[in-house]
């Protein structure tokens, strides 16, 4: 393309202090450098990991910051020793990466590369410790190496996964982080078996693809527990077919779990990240069989007790990061069972705006209104 080699100068959303508003701005964008790519990017969506770290209140704050993390787009040029990518590959980012070399990327079992695994602080990139956006020749930070609000970023080739140039980039965009760490929490690492039981701890979009998995799988019954009794009705199309709320009840919500599925469910997958939920999740399994899986983040300070007993009854805990999915070997299947008509990605998105109206999607999530919203870059 004629801009290779070149900067670019095109319109990024720069959020230049904790929790106030973003502004649209025009950046430089630097030239990609060795085993970096520049993207084009066409569709980003909004994921609550954008707004915790723009709102900085728990971790280091980094500003001023383009955030985004969750997009489609279409590689524009390409660095020195970047050979799996040529200009006009359609792309999706991912906040961490596959590099194909570490013991991590050699191993069948995991998906956390030593290289190029999420790095919240970081704000440079990996290769020369320099960031790739400018504005009048200042340095604006990057986040998790794919800072998607912005018409251009540059991002390491292990960060991008390849995807079939015939998927609609408005709706397999939300395939870069949230639907597929839940979706493959439970298709992944769960597992359950046609025909089980299974409890969804926490219903915003990763819990309901986690619950969409279950859906996939076969499940007979499916639980979804919330603090939020106007979660049942939308969680009805992603297959709920019971709903719990905690707070109905005097006792654990674990102990009503256990009695409304005769002795315990097949399955558990917590999405909440609240350590309450995460003992729950496993303390509500069936005994001989049953398996927790941990998908949401805990506050620093959490510990996680349970009695001994509850494993060596044969309860199974696990953990799971991503969806346990490798970025590039595993996220254009996903796009293909998405265009297979397995999986519904439709029902994610409850909201899209232009890129303009950046400020609105923020206000949205905050609200707790909708899924995801995509937004348009070319208005």
């Amino acid at each position: 393309m004629a801009t290779a080699g070149k900067v670019i100068k095109c319109k990024a959303a720069v959020a230049w202090e904790a929790g106030k508003p973003l502004s649209i701005e025009e950046v430089e964008v630097a030239p990609p450098q060795a085993m970096e790519v520049r993207v084009k990017i066409l569709y980003t969506a909004l994921c609550h990991t954008d707004v915790y770290f723009w709102e900085a209140k728990g971790q280091t704050p980094v500003f001023p910051r383009i955030l985004g993390h969750e997009a489609g787009g279409i590689v524009e040029s390409v660095g020195e020793g970047v050979t799996e990518l040529v200009p006009g590959d359609h792309v999706l980012p991912v906040f961490t990466g596959e590099c194909k070399e570490c013991a991590h990327c050699k191993s069948e079992e995991s998906n956390l590369c030593d290289l190029l695994r999420i790095n919240v602080d970081r704000g440079v990139m990996i290769g020369d410790g320099q960031s790739r956006f400018t504005i009048d020749g200042k340095p604006i930070f990057h986040f998790v190496g794919t800072s998607t609000f912005s018409e251009y970023t540059v991002i390491h080739v292990g960060c991008l996964a390849k995807i079939n140039p015939e998927a609609p980039l408005d709706k397999v965009c939300v395939l870069s982080c949230g639907i597929s760490t839940g979706l493959g929490a439970t298709l992944n690492v769960a597992k359950p078996k046609k025909g089980s039981t299974v409890a969804i701890f926490g219903l915003g979009a990763v819990g309901l693809a986690a619950m969409e998995g279950a859906r996939m799988a076969g499940a007979s019954r499916i639980i979804g527990v919330d603090l939020n009794p106007a979660k049942y009705e939308q969680a009805k199309k992603f297959g709920c077919t019971d709903f719990v709320n905690p707070k109905d009840y005097t006792k654990p919500v674990q102990e009503v779990l256990v009695e409304m599925t005769n002795g315990g469910l097949d399955r558990a997958v917590e999405c909440t990240g609240h350590i309450d939920a995460m003992i729950a999740a496993f303390e509500c399994v069936h005994d001989g069989w049953g398996v927790a899986v941990l998908v949401g983040v805990p506050h620093k300070e959490a510990v996680f007790k349970t009695h001994p007993m509850n494993f060596l009854n044969e309860r199974t805990l696990k953990g799971t990061f991503f969806g346990n999915y490798k970025p590039r070997t595993d996220l254009p299947e996903v796009v293909e069972m998405y265009m297979r008509k397995e999986l519904d990605l439709e029902k994610f998105i409850t909201h899209s705006v232009p890129f303009s109206q950046i400020n609105t999607a923020f206000d949205l999530m905050l609200k707790g209104e909708g899924l995801r919203c995509v937004m348009r870059m070319d208005e």
